[in-house]
């Protein structure tokens, strides 16, 4: 932990300008590579028999180069993965009292991809320590009913896929077999699972390449994963209004400047991680013997991608006192701290009233603690330092009041 001296002498420097946002609105790195690549691809467009199209050859090349990196059999180039979660649920044909077991602590697209078939969401609990869908309350909810188990690889750590494929198969549904295990691997691109890469796992995953992500393909972006041949051709069919499969569909394709940029990012994604682990666990030791915070916790089976550095404060300080030290992080020392993310059903009435009736006790009381920390590959020692000092300067205001 930094000492007091010390915490003195870096905070004296005075906040970042610009300040650390808890999300920095490019997660990646671009560079004369990705411009070079994107003014490459419009020129090649310009010529009339080429132009953007879905079928161009850098978006074959992209979804050619992401399913080898992943170690899936297909890749399907889309332009979000709100769309993706939207089209896999649309693929299994839910019925409006099958159910979909989801966990609470989400952001709100995965939930709403439900909803938006008119299934039933019943909420999964977190283990406390990943914030990932625990297998043990999913086998617990799982009924005759349930068609798919629906986990995210919340904020850059892998959930447990092998547990959740092994109860997929122990509990499969009358009628439709194994059920089905659709992975959100939205903030998790590039993160590691049982020597795997996370969209590997599952009979079918989701990417973002949002702004925001680990890789990003002109600000938006993603890419569905999977194994599973008639998964692919449906997806590829319903991206472009569902002409080759006769299902319902709408115009959910990138273009190629997206996707010769995408290409480039891939070749970077490794040491963009490379590079996360290493200011995340350089920020573990700043800040080792801090009590009243609570680390991210990392299973010797994952390689976390540390999209977002996720922290515990102590159960005396959830709500009102977890609150006070993200006001004070981000407006008195500019070092970015967000809630990422707190049940989606408390804070979206649409969601609540959908699911009413449903509660999870433990959900709710880690999303009065949980915050997290702005963390980027370009930070220097410098900004994790005053980043650190700047979180156990709050701790310290926080005990004497």
């Amino acid at each position: 932990m930094i000492d007091a001296t010390r915490r003195k002498e870096i905070l004296k420097q005075g906040k970042p300008n610009p300040p650390w946002r808890g999300e920095p609105l490019l997660g990646s790195i671009y560079g004369e590579e990705e411009v070079e690549a994107a003014v490459s691809a419009i020129r090649i467009a310009m010529d009339v028999s080429v132009g953007f199209g879905f079928s161009a050859q850098h978006i074959v090349d992209f979804e050619k180069a992401f399913a080898q990196y992943v170690g899936t059999k297909h890749a399907v180039a889309i332009n979000s993965a709100g769309p993706g979660l939207d089209m896999v649920m649309r693929y299994l044909k839910l019925q409006p009292d099958e159910e979909v077991i989801v966990p609470a602590i989400n952001f709100m697209a995965a939930p709403l991809a439900v909803m938006g078939v008119g299934a039933k969401i019943v909420w999964g609990e977190i283990n406390p320590r990943t914030f990932q869908l625990d297998p043990n309350d999913v086998e617990k909810k799982i009924t005759p009913k349930t068609r798919a188990i629906f986990p995210v690889h919340m904020n850059g750590l892998s959930a447990p896929m092998d547990d959740f494929l092994e109860l997929a198969r122990r509990y499969p549904h009358e009628k439709h077999g194994p059920l089905m295990v659709v992975g959100d691997c939205a903030r998790a691109c590039g993160g590691g699972y049982r020597g795997t890469k996370i969209g590997k796992k599952g009979d079918v995953n989701i990417f973002s390449l949002h702004t925001m992500k680990n890789i990003t393909t002109l600000g938006e972006g993603g890419m569905i994963t999977t194994d599973n041949d008639d998964i692919e051709r449906y997806c590829r069919s319903v991206r472009f209004y569902g002409t080759e499969t006769e299902d319902w569909g709408t115009s959910n394709v990138i273009t190629s400047v997206q996707a010769a940029v995408g290409s480039v990012q891939l070749k970077k994604l490794d040491g963009l991680i490379a590079a996360r682990r290493r200011v995340a666990h350089r920020r573990h030791e700043l800040l080792d013997g801090v009590p009243e915070i609570t680390l991210p916790f990392e299973p010797d089976d994952c390689e976390h991608s540390f999209y977002l550095y996720t922290c515990l404060v102590c159960k005396e300080w959830a709500g009102e006192k977890r609150d006070m030290l993200i006001k004070m992080m981000n407006e008195e020392f500019g070092a970015g701290c967000v809630v990422a993310n707190p049940p989606v059903y408390e804070i979206r009435k649409l969601v609540r009233e959908y699911t009413a009736g449903q509660s999870l006790p433990l959900s709710e009381s880690i999303g009065k603690r949980l915050f997290c920390v702005s963390l980027h590959p370009i930070m220097t020692e410098e900004d994790n330092e005053y980043i650190a000092a700047s979180l156990i300067e709050c701790v310290e205001r926080l005990k004497k009041m």
